[in-house]
């Protein structure tokens, strides 16, 4: 009977696990909190054959704990936090939940941008302030109508597909790059394609990112692209911190160059100080961050019911992997 460690209790009880592993495999949780690995004791590690991560890092050190781990299910989308090469080495699958939280990840990104666009949070910030702001519209760059801009898009997965639905209903002329998939696509959702990452950004308005994060994509926006954008673009990042620079934005945002910024995500998460300009400007409510910056934090997937999704799919794929009939979302090592 195979057991499956989990490495953080995120849930209540273990009911959902129970039902979807049934009696053929031992599920194991922490016997208290934990903050990392580390907190999991040596003896339940050395009989996992796998592992749920949802928060922490897993290293090659780590793995040598685990003796018998056949697979490590990153719960999420995202498996940047998992040392692939050195799980190869070890022949242990990686997976993931790719189609978790599609639709509040897509939400989320268009909601940042319309606010920016529509000028929500400008209105705002000015109907708010001491006196407030003459009951009239603000008329700035940062307000544009959908028809008139192109809605550029950084790779082309589930979750952007669902941004580029979005968009497109919202009257905007969506285009998207994507060097990694096939000729076709975008004939099929009825956008058009970028050759190159340079041919998107130059008639980009509003910027949406939606790329995994690899050695490829780490630092794929950096000053050099970002100021390719036409002045007063938006840029909006749900995907990964590290592969926009953050004090890129925020100099091109204190410059006037772009007209607003929305991120759910930065590159050291949680944040540790110091912390980015952007971020110290916007905590700092500095002039040129008011209704033109929104920070979430590291949100846009949540949802009760997504919540639940990771729980239950994770579970299922992991029981995939180890009882059949066939491993589910395997994460090869080569797709860096």
């Amino acid at each position: 009977m195979p057991t499956v460690l989990y490495s953080e209790k995120s849930y209540p009880d273990d009911s959902v696990e129970r039902r979807i592993y049934g009696p053929d495999v031992r599920v194991v949780f922490p016997a208290g909190p934990t903050t990392s690995l580390a907190d999991l004791p040596d003896s339940v590690c050395a009989e996992a054959e796998g592992l749920m991560i949802l928060r922490y890092k897993v290293f090659a050190k780590d793995l040598e704990r685990f003796p018998k781990l056949r697979a490590i299910c990153r719960m999420g989308v995202g498996y940047d936090n998992l040392d692939r090469v050195a799980a190869a080495a070890r022949q242990i699958m990686i997976l993931n939940v790719p189609d978790y939280g599609t639709t509040e990840v897509a939400d989320h990104a268009m909601a940042l941008a319309l606010s920016l666009r529509r000028g929500l949070l400008l209105h705002h910030e000015r109907q708010r302030a001491e006196p407030p702001a003459p009951w009239r519209y603000v008329d700035d760059p940062l307000v544009r109508r959908s028809g008139v801009q192109t809605f550029g898009i950084v790779g082309m997965g589930r979750i952007a597909t669902a941004v580029a639905l979005r968009a497109k209903a919202f009257g905007f002329r969506v285009m998207f790059y994507d060097p990694h998939l096939p000729n076709g696509v975008e004939l099929g959702l009825g956008v058009l394609r970028a050759p190159t990452l340079e041919a998107l950004l130059r008639q980009t308005d509003t910027l949406s990112v939606h790329t995994p994060l690899t050695r490829e994509t780490r630092n794929l926006l950096g000053l050099k692209e970002l100021s390719l954008l036409p002045k007063g673009a938006i840029v909006v990042n749900t995907a990964r911190g590290p592969i926009v620079d953050i004090d890129a934005l925020a100099t091109l945002l204190k410059s006037g160059h772009l007209a607003g910024v929305g991120i759910d995500v930065v590159p050291v998460e949680p944040p540790v100080d110091p912390v980015p300009e952007l971020m110290r400007a916007y905590r700092a409510r500095e002039d040129w961050t008011l209704g033109r910056l929104i920070i979430t934090p590291h949100a846009a997937f949540y949802s009760p019911q997504a919540w639940d999704d990771i729980r239950s799919k994770s579970a299922e794929t992991m029981r995939a992997a180890l009882l059949g009939p066939r491993p589910q979302n395997v994460i090869a090592p080569e797709m860096d």
